[in-house]
C-alpha cells in the first residue's frame, strides 16, 4: 500500500479551467470553502459523483442532525477509516463552526459530553468498524442514547457520504490542503 504514498493518483481537474456543471459546482464549493479543496477537485474527473456527494450533503443538512452534530460525525467516521486527509479537512472545519479542542478530541475517539451525540458518535464508530452488520444490542444502545429510528437512518446516511470520501482520499491520495491533523490511533496505542 505504501508504493505510492505522498503521490496523487488521480488528476486534479483545475478549477481555472472549468465551465458548465463543473464551473457551478466549483463556484458554490468556494463559497463555502473559499477555496476548491482537492477532494472535489477529484469528483470533478466525475461529475455526477461529484454532483451527487454535493447533493447527498446539502440534503443531510437540511435533516435532524445539526451542522456541529454532522461535523463530529465526519471525525468519527475520518478517524475510523484512518483518513488523514478528512480528519484534517474536517478538524478545519469544526474549528469555524465553533466546536472546541476538547469536542473535537472527543468526536475523534467516538465521544460526546451530550448524551444524543455520544449515542450518534458510538452508532457511526459501530457502522464502519463493524460493516453495518450491527447487532440488537448496538441498536437497542442507540435508542437508550436518545436516538429515534429516523436519527438512526439519518446517522447511516451520513456514514454512507463520509465513507465516500474517506475512501475517494484514500483512493486518489491526493495532497492534504487544510492544515494538517494527525490521526490519534498512534498516539492511543
Amino acid at each position: 500500500m505504501s508504493e505510492s504514498r505522498g503521490q496523487n493518483r488521480v488528476q486534479l481537474v483545475d478549477p481555472a479551467r472549468t465551465t458548465g456543471v463543473i464551473g457551478r459546482l466549483f463556484a458554490e464549493i468556494r463559497g463555502k470553502f473559499v477555496m476548491v479543496p482537492n477532494l472535489f477537485r477529484v469528483l470533478a474527473n466525475a461529475p455526477a459523483a461529484l454532483e451527487g456527494l454535493m447533493a447527498l450533503s446539502s440534503a443531510l443538512a437540511g435533516g435532524a442532525l445539526d451542522e456541529k452534530t454532522r461535523e463530529q460525525l465526519a471525525l468519527t467516521i475520518a478517524e475510523s477509516n484512518l483518513c488523514a486527509y478528512c480528519l484534517s479537512a474536517h478538524t478545519g472545519i469544526a474549528t469555524k463552526i465553533g466546536l472546541s479542542r476538547v469536542e473535537i478530541d472527543d468526536a475523534i475517539r467516538a465521544r460526546a459530553s451530550d448524551a444524543r451525540t455520544d449515542a450518534i458518535l458510538k452508532l457511526a464508530r459501530s457502522i464502519v468498524v463493524q460493516r453495518g452488520e450491527l447487532s440488537d444490542a448496538d441498536l437497542a444502545q442507540a435508542r437508550a442514547g436518545g436516538l429515534s429510528d429516523g436519527e438512526i437512518v439519518e446517522t447511516v446516511a451520513n456514514v454512507a457520504l463520509n465513507i465516500f470520501e474517506n475512501y475517494m482520499s484514500h483512493i486518489a491520495r491526493m495532497p492534504i490542503d487544510f492544515p494538517h491533523h494527525e490521526s490519534n490511533e498512534a498516539s492511543d496505542r
